[in-house]
C-alpha cells in the first residue's frame, strides 16, 4: 500500500486513538454497569443497569471496535510500521481481532440474555456478566500499554526488511561519485 501523506496519517491516527480510547471507555462503562447490577439490592437499579448495558452493546461496542480495527490496519499498511514488522503490532492486531469476535459472539448475546431476564423480573445476580467486561477492560489496558511502550522489537520479517533496506542504502551510497554531496 502507498504511504499515507502526513495530513492523512495524522487524521487516521487521531481517529484510531479516539475510537480506541472510546472502546476502553465503553468497556469500563459496561464493567461499571455490570458491577452495579450485580451488587445492587434494588430490582429497579439492576434492571436499569442491565438495560443500559444492552444499549451500549447494541449501538456502540461493535461499530467502535470495528473502526478501531480498520483505522489500525490503515495505519499499519499506510506507514513504515507495517502490520508484521514489529511484535507489538502483531500482538495488538490479534488481541483486537479476538476481542471483536468475543464481543460479537459472546459478550453481546450474554448482555442480551441478561437484559431480557432482568426485564422479565428475574435478573441474573451471578458474576458471569462482571467477568466479561473485566477481561475486556484488562485486555484494552494491555493493548494501550503496548501501543505506548512498543516492546519486543522486530519480527523476523521486520528484521529481514530492515536488513534489506540498510543494504539498499549502503549500495546507493557506494555508487555516488566521491566528492558529490546529495
Amino acid at each position: 500500500m502507498k504511504q499515507l501523506s502526513r495530513p492523512v496519517r495524522r487524521t487516521v491516527l487521531v481517529v484510531h486513538v479516539a475510537v480506541s480510547v472510546g472502546w476502553l471507555g465503553l468497556t469500563l462503562g459496561l464493567l461499571t454497569l455490570s458491577v452495579t447490577g450485580y451488587a445492587s439490592g434494588s430490582l429497579e437499579t439492576t434492571v436499569a443497569a442491565y438495560r443500559a448495558m444492552k444499549i451500549f452493546s447494541d449501538w456502540l461496542i461493535l461499530p467502535v471496535a470495528l473502526i478501531a480495527l480498520v483505522s489500525g490496519l490503515v495505519l499499519s499498511f499506510g506507514t513504515p510500521w507495517g502490520l508484521a514488522r514489529h511484535r507489538w503490532i502483531v500482538v495488538k492486531f490479534w488481541l483486537t481481532s479476538v476481542t471483536i469476535l468475543l464481543t460479537a459472539f459472546s459478550l453481546r448475546p450474554g448482555i442480551d440474555r441478561l437484559a431480557a431476564d432482568a426485564v422479565a423480573g428475574s435478573p441474573d445476580t451471578g458474576l458471569s456478566m462482571v467477568s466479561a467486561p473485566s477481561v475486556a477492560t484488562a485486555t484494552y489496558l494491555f493493548v494501550t500499554a503496548i501501543s505506548v511502550l512498543k516492546p519486543w522489537g522486530l519480527t523476523r520479517r521486520g528484521g529481514r526488511l530492515r536488513t534489506a533496506q540498510s543494504a539498499g542504502v549502503r549500495g546507493r551510497a557506494r555508487k555516488r561519485p566521491s566528492g558529490v554531496v546529495s
